[in-house]
C-alpha cells in the first residue's frame, strides 16, 4: 500500500470538492437572490433569498478532512516521515520495534509520489544512517548506513572497511544482550568503528565468512551496508543505491515497541541516530 499515494489522491479529491462547494454548490443550495427593483419604479414583490441548506455530508466530510490531509501530506513529504524497524540488519543501532524519524529535506526537497527532486539542500555523507528505495523494487523501502560516496573505491576484506586503500578501524566495545526479538544476537561482540568522522558500533560475528570485495563507486551512487554486518542484506550483495532512491535520513527515535515481548522500551524513546 502506498500511502504517499493514498494521501495525495485524498487531498485533491477533498480540495477539489472544497473548491467547487465555495465557487458553485453553495450557491445553488441558498437559491439566487432577488434583491434588486424593477426598472419602472414600482414596488418589487421579489421573494427573499432562500435559506441555505444544510451542506450534504460528502461535502461536510471533505471540508473537514481537507486541512487534516493535506498537513499530514506536506510534513510527510517535505518535513519528516515515520517509519519502523522490522528487521535485525542495524544492529545494535536500531533494533526490532523501533519506531524512527526520518528527515525528508536533508538530501533536498522531492514531490511525493513522483519523487523528482525539485531544490537541492544538502547531500549524503559518510556514517549517514539513511532510508532508501530498494533498488530492485522500488515499493520497498530499506535503511543503511553510508559508507561510500561516489568515486570512493571500496574494499570488504577480513571485516574491515577499506575506503580508498585506508582502513576503518574498530576497537571492541563489549557484547550485545538484548531481550525478546532483540535477543537473538546475544554474545555477538560489538566494535566501535571510526567511519571518516563518525563513530558507530558494529556486530561483527567472526565465524562467519564473507568473500572479500573490492568496487568503485559510481557517479551519484552510494554503497551502503548495515550495521549487523554478517546479518545484512547491503551492497555486497546486490549492488549501489542510486541518487535518486534516497528517501531522507534518520535523526531519532521515538517508539519502541518489541513485538515478541509485547512491551515497550522507554528507554530509546527520543534517543538520536548516530
Amino acid at each position: 500500500m502506498d500511502l504517499e499515494l493514498i494521501l495525495l489522491i485524498g487531498t485533491l479529491v477533498t480540495g477539489i470538492v472544497w473548491l467547487l462547494d465555495g465557487l458553485f454548490l453553495r450557491k445553488r443550495r441558498a437559491g439566487v437572490p432577488q434583491d434588486q427593483a424593477p426598472e419602472d419604479g414600482t414596488e418589487s414583490h421579489a421573494k427573499p433569498a432562500a435559506k441555505e441548506h444544510r451542506e450534504p455530508w460528502f461535502i461536510e466530510t471533505c471540508k473537514s478532512f481537507f486541512p487534516i490531509l493535506l498537513i499530514v501530506l506536506i510534513l510527510r513529504s517535505f518535513v519528516a516521515e515515520p517509519f519502523r524497524i522490522p528487521s535485525g540488519s542495524m544492529m545494535p543501532t536500531l533494533l526490532h520495534g523501533d519506531f524512527i524519524l526520518v528527515n525528508k529535506f536533508t538530501y533536498g526537497i522531492r514531490l511525493p509520489v513522483v519523487h523528482a527532486k525539485i531544490l537541492d539542500i544538502g547531500i549524503p555523507q559518510r556514517g549517514d544512517v539513511a532510508v532508501f528505495r530498494f533498488p530492485r523494487n522500488p515499493a520497498d523501502d530499506y535503511i543503511k548506513r553510508i559508507i561510500g560516496l561516489p568515486g570512493d573505491r571500496i574494499e570488504y576484506r577480513g571485516k574491515t572497511v577499506f575506503i580508498n586503500d585506508r582502513p576503518m578501524l574498530q576497537e571492541k566495545n563489549g557484547v550485545y544482550h538484548g531481550t525478546g526479538a532483540n535477543g537473538v544476537m546475544n554474545g555477538i561482540p560489538i566494535y566501535r568503528e571510526e567511519l571518516g568522522e563518525v563513530s558507530h558500533d558494529v556486530l561483527i560475528k567472526y565465524p562467519r565468512y564473507h568473500a572479500p570485495l573490492v568496487d568503485y563507486v559510481p557517479e551519484n551512487h552510494y554503497f551502503v551496508m548495515g550495521d549487523n554486518r554478517d546479518h545484512s542484506s547491503d551492497s555486497r550483495n546486490w549492488g549501489f543505491v542510486p541518487e535518486e532512491n534516497l528517501v531522507g535520513r534518520a535523526f531519532l527515535i521515538w517508539m519502541n515497541w518489541d513485538f515478541s515481548g509485547k512491551k515497550f522500551d522507554l528507554k530509546r524513546i527520543g534517543k538520536k541516530i548516530i
